[in-house]
């Protein structure tokens, strides 16, 4: 009787006594389920399996028909859930589904009696919900549970968080706590699960308290690891993500030169071209993962150093892959020190289920294929990392002189006084090219070739060279210090991700953190610029180095009587500079959710800029310094900034062209030789050579906005607002995050509240009404304060006019009137046009009107039928997700959202600011708003690009007569002072939204930062003349006095500089690379592994102090 009712996917429900018709199985399994488990006694209407009965006699049984849960969308929950769980659907084992008994208990259950809307586990879900996303403490929901009960003692509701937790968690997929050794050495995992001590120091599982165990077992450490293919199995369980794992197929760019997602990389295209039948099904998995350290406590004194893996899915598209929705915590290594270089030993569980999904994939149901099973594989395509935390996953040693990982053992460095400099870029360019004869850069010739690039083979046979260590930070064993032999170069170790047997062939193995390279970067150039006595790289130091070089003598330290004194240098701001300098950058005003307000770090009296995050270094490189610097240091050093500058805009567009990442990667060779030119050689850390190799890695990878730490950094915000219990940090995060994935799958499912997938975005401009005209369909939300105005009549026929030239649909009428003018032989026709279109239009539609013509609609009517006299005004309007505020209000606010700018016929772009949004209405309650704009005078005189730099005089004003664009037409950017030109000039910043996209598809969201849309939106051009002989003195006569007395200097012994050549090697200890990277950030413990993630993103810096 029940074959017949299978439904299209082969499922029935199944009237078994454990399944109670709540689950829906093949008919094979549901066989497997009524013996094992018995049928239902009071099942006596089987209305699921062909009776037509609309009621049930058991008040036990979920009947989605019978209006009692007709609306509960947990049953489609539990249904996706329990469907994608082979345990269940294949065997049917009483364990797996005892797991669900409370669940169906509380899903057929009534919230309170009579009340048929909510089931007890729907309320209780939808409540927990809440309490995460309004951030609600642990006490407080207790409180609430009390007062419904209180309320409504009838309610069948769970008594206390702690029991609501339970529930979630059963919906969860949980995580497993594996111990560790208290020195690192190992995991008591697999063969050691039952071990009592370490296999490698022999060190004692379990905490001891006078030399004898506790009383109860207590382990040193816990590590918590979080399974890897259920999670990605859930992806797949619903339709609402199942579709979107097939993206990265459909979506991929068809234009090989341009690059919107990491499918469209070589890396990707290479794996695929090697690995063929992994890539033939586009349902396989590939992943990213990245790992960092922070601290889980609010009091930044105490070191607590803890590490999350985080993984992420590139399947999905660019919009979503980096969403916190939909990153994985895979590991959770615990506090409180680092792991260091035994990060190895915590990747094991993870790197042995990688292998898994690799060798034998595992069985998944596809959702968006009718539940149909596939074997889904999984790859890791590369992880992100900060350099310090790249070094402990790659093995390969980011200190020494052979820090660079991609130069290899070729890095060009130099020793100078207490530092590496990565100094002598020359090496890139042609062997014949005349600056490597030039004596300038370092009093050298450079004949050297440039750094071999080193294929898979070549590293492979590296680390075979490299000897095995053993794990752990035991003195006697792990810890015990080493020197790395000659033939080992900077290899620490062989990585455990070469454990994969695809490991070795993928070209991007390890990405360059953009973010943090860019940050300092930022730091090392304002620093300098700015003569900051903390960031700066101009240093005592390093104009001993030049003295030692026997180069730019100009800048060599003096004798002054007793003291010594330091020239000032052209590439430092003087005193009055620094204070334009920090007045320009108190000045500036960003659109709204654009950026910080850096006024907040200005100095009161304008002498330093402090406590920039990265992403207001991401600002200030993209934005603001190359506009403040031009007048304030000699052209020739502002120009190469601006050129580093206008590299970075292009590689961190959303959509990279290849073509530009090629030419860029030729073009940074010669800025890095221009910027050796100016700077000393210790300006040149790692972080300034490491820029030379991302147009490299952008080719490989695809966009940098999907390959950066932002979005992780942020996730760690999230991980650390799990803490609850200060004592046990670990566990606190690892149960709120098994209770908030398991309540982000379900939200999924909720139309009626609002969640994190349908929460509406901060200017959201609501429901888009759908028209057949154009200019009647809102693309926009007026705001504020509604005000009732007179529009003269002159001013309303200009605004009527552009209304009606802007109405494609009508353009049929526009030229036949055009055609009209010119047969009666009008001698300004196109003035006439203008004045005489309305009313032609008006009576030619109320004619074809009163003969029926079936062409003239409602709206066509209204609009014919002009605006009504009186016109609604607003000092705010969002337009496609972007707020626009008239000039009146925006000088009020701390933020800049009047400057809207639109394309002319000729692809010229118009500036302006926004004067008034007018609202018209017309008949029918039909709609149009309309931006009045002041419009800049765009000639040459007063509209001047350099450098990818727009600047604007806006004293002079055009168009006056023709001031109306549609607010759908507008595009913002904002201006900012232009020191170079005077009070009278701004530039202009293009602003592309984060919500807007260029990829038409459904679900749209925003990313992380404003980007700029593509990168052959700013071209890098390099000055390739002859070398500018520049004195890099300042002419101002400005001198900095040494404290220390020239007595001593005069005794000073200069350490002698030292140049790497391509035979030279270093004796580099463990213990030395460890110290340095130990110290190598002023703002971090532990080595960059503990980060303050109070802020959106953390404050990382690879900076050394250097001041005397």
């Amino acid at each position: 009787m029940a074959k017949p009712h299978v439904n299209d996917r082969g499922f029935i429900r199944c009237p078994c006594n454990r399944c109670i018709n709540n689950a829906q199985h093949q008919l094979e399994v549901l066989e497997t389920h009524i013996h094992r488990f018995g049928f239902m006694s009071d099942y006596n209407d089987w209305i699921y399996h062909g009776e037509n009965v609309y009621a049930a006699s058991s008040s036990n049984v979920l009947h989605p028909n019978s209006g009692v849960h007709d609306r509960d969308e947990m049953f489609e929950v539990l249904e996706d859930i329990i469907s994608n769980d082979a345990e269940v659907d294949q065997l049917g084992s009483q364990s797996s589904n005892v797991q669900y008994d409370d669940l169906f208990t509380a899903l057929n259950s009534e919230l309170y009696p009579g009340v048929s809307s909510f089931s007890s586990l729907n309320f209780l879900v939808k409540l927990m919900h809440l309490k995460v996303m309004n951030k609600w403490t642990n006490k407080s929901f207790d409180e609430l549970l009390k007062l419904l009960k209180l309320a409504f003692p009838k309610m069948d509701l769970v008594e206390s968080h702690y029991e609501a937790k339970k529930l979630m968690t059963k919906m969860g997929l949980g995580y497993q706590s594996i111990h560790v050794c208290k020195n690192d050495c190992a995991l008591f995992w697999n063969e050691n699960s039952m071990s009592e001590t370490c296999p490698v120091c022999f060190e004692s599982r379990w905490k001891m308290q006078a030399g004898r165990r506790m009383g109860k077992n207590v382990p040193h450490k816990v590590l918590r690891y979080f399974p890897l293919a259920p999670r990605l199995k859930r992806l797949f369980a619903t339709s609402k993500t199942a579709k979107l794992m097939r993206w990265h197929q459909s979506g991929k760019s068809t234009d090989d030169n341009v690059m919107r997602h990491p499918v469209d990389g070589r890396a990707w295209k290479d794996f695929d071209s090697k690995h063929t039948e992994f890539a033939d099904d586009v349902r396989n998995v590939r992943l990213g993962l990245a790992t960092d350290g922070f601290n889980p406590f609010n009091n930044m004194s105490i070191s607590y150093s803890m590490w999350p893996v985080v993984l992420t899915t590139y399947n999905l598209p660019p919009w979503l892959c980096m969403k916190p929705e939909y990153l994985m915590l895979s590991l959770l290594i615990p506090g409180p020190q680092s792991p260091g270089k035994d990060m190895d030993v915590f990747l094991r569980p993870l790197i042995e289920e990688l292998n898994e999904l690799w060798e034998n994939g595992i069985d998944t149901r596809d959702a968006s294929n009718d539940r149909k099973v596939f074997k889904m594989r999984a790859a890791l395509l590369w992880t992100v990392n900060d350099f310090p935390a790249r070094s402990s996953l790659s093995g390969w040693s980011g200190q020494g002189y052979k820090a660079c990982p991609t130069c290899n053992e070729n890095t060009p460095s130099m020793r100078v006084i207490g530092k590496t400099a990565y100094f002598g870029h020359r090496r890139f360019l042609p062997s014949t090219h005349r600056w490597r004869s030039n004596l300038d850069f370092d009093g050298r010739t450079d004949r050297k070739r440039p750094p071999r690039r080193f294929s898979s083979v070549d590293i492979m046979d590296q680390l075979r060279r490299v000897k095995t260590t053993i794990p752990g930070k035991h003195p006697n064993y792990g810890g015990v210090k080493r020197k790395r032999g000659d033939d080992e170069l900077n290899w620490r170790k062989k990585s455990i991700f070469y454990e994969l047997p695809y490991w070795a062939e993928i070209e991007l193995k390890h990405n360059l953190d953009v973010m943090h390279i860019e940050k300092n970067i930022c730091d090392s150039l304002l620093g300098t610029l700015m003569g900051d006595p903390h960031k700066s790289k101009d240093t005592d130091n390093a104009r001993r180095d030049l003295q030692n070089l026997g180069i730019r003598s100009e800048l060599h330290l003096y004798e002054d009587g007793n003291k010594l004194m330091k020239p000032a240098a052209e590439y430092t701001f003087s005193e009055a500079n620094r204070r334009k300098f920090c007045r320009f950058v108190r000045s500036v005003k960003f659109p709204d959710g654009f950026a910080a307000n850096l006024w907040k770090n200005v100095a009161q009296n304008d002498s330093r800029i402090v406590g920039l995050k990265s992403h207001d270094c991401h600002v200030i490189m993209q934005r603001l310094l190359p506009v403040g610097c031009r007048s304030l240091v000699n052209k020739t050093i502002s120009s190469t900034i601006i050129e580093l500058c206008t590299f970075f805009n292009q590689l961190c567009a959303r959509t990279v062209n290849v073509t530009d990442m090629v030419k860029a990667q030729d073009q940074l060779v010669i800025i890095l030789c221009k910027l050796e030119r100016i700077f000393p050689p210790a300006f040149f850390d790692i972080m300034i050579h490491l820029v030379l190799h991302l147009p490299e890695e952008a080719i490989l990878g695809g966009p940098v906005f999907m390959r950066w730490m932002y979005p992780f950094e942020r996730y760690l915000k999230r991980l650390k607002d799990y803490v609850r219990n200060a004592a046990k940090p670990e566990g606190s995060i690892s149960e709120g995050y098994v209770v908030d994935e398991a309540l982000t799958f379900c939200s999924r499912y909720f139309d009626d509240i609002e969640t994190r997938f349908n929460r509406p975005d901060r200017n959201d401009d609501g429901i888009h009404r759908t028209r057949r005209l154009f200019v009647f369909e809102s693309q926009c939300k007026p705001m504020g304060k509604q005000s009732q105005v007179y529009v003269e009549k002159n001013m309303r026929d200009r605004a009527e006019f552009y209304i009606l030239n802007n109405s494609p649909e009508i353009e049929t009428y526009l030229n036949q009137h055009k055609q009209e003018l010119q047969l009666r032989g009008c001698l300004n026709p196109d003035k006439a046009h203008r004045n005489e279109f309305a009313d032609w239009f008006f009576e030619k539609i109320y004619a074809m009107n009163r003969v029926h013509a079936p062409e003239v609609t409602h709206e066509l009517l209204s609009l014919a039928s002009k605006s009504n006299v009186f016109v609604s005004s607003y000092p705010t309007c969002i337009v496609n997700g972007v707020r626009f505020v008239t000039y009146a209000r925006d000088v009020r606010l701390k933020t800049q959202n009047s400057g809207v700018s639109v394309p002319g016929t000729e692809n010229e772009m118009f500036y302006g600011q926004l004067q008034e949004i007018l609202e018209f209405s017309y008949l029918n309650d039909f709609l149009v708003v309309l931006f009045k704009c002041k419009w800049f005078r765009c000639d040459s005189r007063r509209m001047v690009t350099e450098n990818n730099i727009t600047s604007i005089n806006i004293t002079s004003e055009s168009y006056k007569d023709d001031q109306f664009i549609l607010a759908s037409q507008a595009q913002q950017v904002f201006y900012v002072e232009d020191p170079s030109r005077g009070p009278n000039w701004r530039v202009v910043q293009h602003v592309n939204h984060r919500s807007i996209w260029d990829i038409t598809e459904d679900g749209m969201s925003d990313i992380d930062l404003l980007q700029d849309n593509s990168s052959s939106n700013f071209t890098l051009f390099v000055d390739l003349g002859n070398l500018p002989q520049i004195n890099l003195q300042r002419n101002d006569g400005d001198v900095i006095p040494i404290v220390q007395p020239f007595t001593a200097v005069s005794q000073h012994v200069y350490e002698t500089v030292s140049f790497l050549n391509d035979d030279d090697e270093e004796d580099v200890s463990e213990e030395d690379d460890e110290t340095v990277e130990e110290s190598a950030d002023e703002e971090t413990d532990e080595g960059n592994d503990v980060v303050d993630t109070k802020e959106d993103d953390d404050d990382h810096s690879y900076h050394t102090s250097d001041s005397d």
